[in-house]
């Protein structure tokens, strides 16, 4: 069956299996940033924004999101045009292994989307379902913070 996205701002279409879930549709489709690890949703490795909210895209069967606006880690910034988020986890030593990063950078994405001046609480609960195999939750708190003074001072 065919199915169209719009990923990190472009329209694609795709033949896929009905069953597929969307994690294994974006990999074989080349955005090889989305990283997959439980495929049961626990880690939270594979987040990607579907119409700017947070989800496992292991649990979700791409056929049941045609038409749906995908945001990957790419689709916030890049490495000569970084987003403040990605910019503060590099500064603040919170990429560590890198795996859970672009997960938990999207959650936290979507948050500052919704809430600007998040509390430490806030902050945690919004990357609640990011695992992050390193433990490295106290300098991920940390970037968070300081990409939101970045954002302030417009960098």
């Amino acid at each position: 069956m065919k199915v169209h996205y719009k990923i990190n701002g472009k329209d694609y279409e795709f033949d896929i299996h009905p069953g597929k879930v969307l994690l294994d549709v974006l990999r074989e489709n080349g955005f090889t940033e989305v990283k997959g690890n439980c495929y049961m949703g626990t880690c939270g490795a594979c987040t990607v924004l579907i119409n700017g909210t947070p989800k496992t895209s292991c649990t979700i069967l791409a056929a049941k999101i045609n038409g749906a606006e995908i945001t990957t880690i790419k689709g916030i910034g890049d490495i000569l045009n970084p987003h403040p988020l990605q910019k503060a986890f590099v500064e603040k030593g919170a990429v560590q292994c890198g795996y859970c990063t672009p997960g938990t950078i999207l959650s936290a994405y979507a948050l500052l989307k919704q809430n600007p001046n998040p509390t430490d609480e806030d902050i945690k609960k919004a990357i609640d379902g990011n695992l992050c195999r390193c433990t490295g939750y106290v300098q991920q708190i940390e970037a968070i913070k300081y990409a939101i003074a970045l954002l302030k001072e417009g960098r």
